[in-house]
């Protein structure tokens, strides 16, 4: 099974938005089946098979998420992160702004998935392949 010193090593290399795919692709193979990054303070949890679970740590200040969600700031700062315009702590507080509470992760499918507050989604996209 992975462990969070596996994930870290793997998330060591990702500086940008743009270093994703990789880190994706890293995480499947060590037995990652799906994830997922909560907004308000960058804590995830990771699923593998038969139930096995285990979560980070915080990884940055608690962040507002805003109570109105607005895909379309969501899509212009996703954007920019996967251009590498901004690293992880930014993107976090763009995509709170945008009223993002969580992404999900299915590396079985390969998608992102964005979700608010009541939990729609608001906006699903294929992780590109390396």
């Amino acid at each position: 099974m992975f462990t969070l010193q596996d994930i870290d090593a793997a998330h060591a290399h990702v500086k940008t938005g743009a270093d994703f795919p990789r880190y994706a692709q890293t995480v499947k193979t060590l037995g990652v089946q799906r994830y997922e990054s909560f907004v308000i303070d960058g804590h995830t949890e990771y699923f593998g098979v038969d139930g096995y679970r285990i979560m980070s740590d915080a990884k940055h200040p608690v962040l507002q998420i805003a109570d109105e969600s607005n895909s379309e700031q969501l899509l212009e700062r996703l954007a920019a992160h996967q251009r590498g315009e901004t690293d992880y702590l930014q993107f976090s507080k763009d995509v709170a702004a945008a009223g993002a509470e969580k992404w999900v992760i299915d590396l079985q499918e390969m998608t992102c998935t964005y979700y608010d507050k009541q939990g729609h989604s608001l906006h699903q996209e294929k992780i590109p392949s390396v």
